[in-house]
């Protein structure tokens, strides 16, 4: 797995139990993004109406600018390239938020 880090410039794939939708992000703070999706602050967001709340990837970079294209080239992707890049890193499709909370 990526090595940790609490701070930078992170993309990051969210999914949900059953693994079939794929949640796409960039934050500055990985870790406080991801607390924001799992308290369900926002009950009209994607992640909410889908449960999506198991990270299975995230890459991190030196400046948001980095960050935000590489998540729009992971985007445009089909998916099963974008499932070939989550089982580079994560073959089991653990969730990763406890590596880096």
């Amino acid at each position: 797995y990526i090595t940790s880090m609490k701070r930078g410039s992170s993309v990051y794939i969210l999914t949900n139990k059953s693994k079939t939708t794929l949640y796409f992000g960039v934050t500055a703070d990985l870790c406080r993004r991801l607390k924001e999706h799992k308290s369900g602050i926002n009950k009209k967001s994607f992640t909410y109406r889908y449960n999506l709340y198991y990270l299975v990837y995230y890459e991190t970079h030196s400046t948001i600018v980095e960050a935000i294209a590489r998540e729009k080239e992971i985007k445009k992707w089909r998916r099963e390239k974008k499932d070939s890049l989550i089982n580079s890193l994560n073959s089991i499709w653990k969730d990763l938020s406890e590596e880096i909370s």
